[in-house]
């Protein structure tokens, strides 16, 4: 094996891949087609490897066979003790040399994770501010409780913002009705944003009993792509407006929300200061946190791959999609619900990307330079941890996440409690 650096964080690694280790593969990627292989004369899958050489050429097997080989030299490139590889590797070689029986190079380059020139990590000043919340907020909460608490009351007038209208509806593109676009007696608060830009808004002034054509367009980004940039009609036909009326606030309404520990209105105007206090310390928390680890990283001297970002970035989106499909959603749509669109979260995916690749790559040089380690009984509760998240025994956690990983994450949470506890806060 051949080692040389193309640049700062890459990596070239030549291997020679002798006749013996080529003959390898083409027996692994054999084995891989014989199962589907029919010839005459035999019964499919029982093929021998000279007749289907014969009949197919043992060219046919090189794909499988190079992609085998290629595998165990990459682990090979894995195990170096002065790099760490990140990203897909390039693969190159000369398909004219590739031979059963002359040795012939492949090269595979990759990026590997960069060498990070530590700044100041401890005593970081960071200034901050004092949390306090004033009555006005306790107030605004309370109201906003009374109001998701109120009822709703039949209104004997036109709709408008805010109000809520018991209607029914049903949608058409180029006249022809399209699957979803019906329903009746559908309740919507109108203002709320719930439906296509600009329904909503034509639906002010109705009454009840009232019929009106709707046309709206469906935004270009819309997650039924048959639905995308077209124009509809619904026809909608309102049977009641609705107004919300306010809770009154007494005693006896504030034991109706099952607090615990709440059953008179000053003791829910005490709960929610407290709980607004908690959220602003929260908030405060973080802020802080975000600057100090900013201040961290652009102290420290590195470069980082495209790859790293492009890797925590895939992984961010994949989680995404795993999370729609749990509730059996689409990406695009999930993406709405949250006030994204596609182009919106993917943007941010990216800075966040990033700035957590940035950070890991920090926290694992500041581990290094503590000489922080994991115990033996950190790693066995992590472990635990594991496996009750995801339902395993400890055992499975570790043949699915070898044990250094484990023990990274560990010193690399170590590194971080370390650098916020010897920050100054002014």
């Amino acid at each position: 094996m051949k080692v040389e650096k193309t640049a700062t964080n890459r990596v070239k690694f030549t291997f020679t891949i002798t006749p013996e280790e080529f003959e390898h593969g083409l027996g692994h990627a054999f084995e891989h087609k014989q199962p589907d292989v029919e010839v005459k004369g035999f019964r499919k899958g029982h093929v021998p490897r000279n007749v289907y050489e014969s009949k197919f050429g043992i060219e046919s097997l090189y794909p499988d066979a190079l992609e085998h080989v290629v595998q165990h030299k990459y682990q090979e490139a894995q195990n170096h003790p002065d790099y760490e590889l990140v990203g897909q590797p390039a693969v190159d070689y000369d398909a004219e040399k590739i031979s059963t029986v002359e040795s012939f190079d492949v090269i595979l380059e990759s990026d590997i994770k960069p060498d990070v020139k530590l700044g100041a990590y401890k005593d970081i000043e960071i200034k901050t501010t004092e949390v306090a919340v004033k009555d006005e907020e306790v107030q605004e909460a309370l109201d906003a409780l009374l109001s998701k608490n109120g009822e709703l009351e039949v209104k004997d007038g036109s709709i408008e913002a805010m109000d809520t209208a018991i209607f029914d509806f049903e949608g058409s593109v180029d006249g022809v009705p399209f699957e979803g676009g019906q329903a009746e007696n559908y309740q919507l608060q109108i203002g709320s944003g719930q439906f296509i830009p600009g329904f909503e808004d034509q639906m002010l002034g109705m009454k009840a009993g009232d019929e009106k054509d709707v046309n709206v367009t469906f935004p270009a980004e819309y997650q039924a792509k048959e639905l995308a940039g077209k124009a509809a009609v619904f026809k909608v036909k309102v049977h009641e407006v609705k107004i919300s009326k306010k809770a009154e606030m007494t005693d006896e309404w504030v034991k109706s929300l099952n607090r615990e520990n709440v059953e008179t209105v000053e003791q829910l105007k005490d709960s929610i200061r407290k709980e607004l206090i908690e959220q602003k310390e929260k908030q405060a928390d973080q802020a802080f946190t975000d600057e100090l680890f900013d201040k961290v990283i652009e102290n420290a001297t590195f470069e980082v791959p495209q790859s790293m970002i492009e890797d925590e970035f895939n992984q961010q989106v994949e989680q995404f999609k795993r999370q729609a499909e749990q509730y059996n959603m689409d990406y695009e749509m999930m993406l709405q619900m949250y006030g994204f669109t596609k182009d919106m979260f993917e943007s941010q995916a990216k800075i966040e990307s990033e700035k957590r690749v940035k950070l890991t790559l920090v926290l694992e040089a500041i581990a290094k330079a503590e000489e922080l380690k994991a115990t033996e009984t950190e790693l066995q509760e992590k472990i635990d941890g594991f496996a009750k998240q995801y339902n395993l025994k400890p055992e499975q956690v570790t043949q699915y996440l070898p044990a250094f990983l484990i023990e990274k994450d560990i010193v690399v949470d170590k590194a971080y409690t370390l650098v916020k506890e010897a920050a100054k806060r002014n």
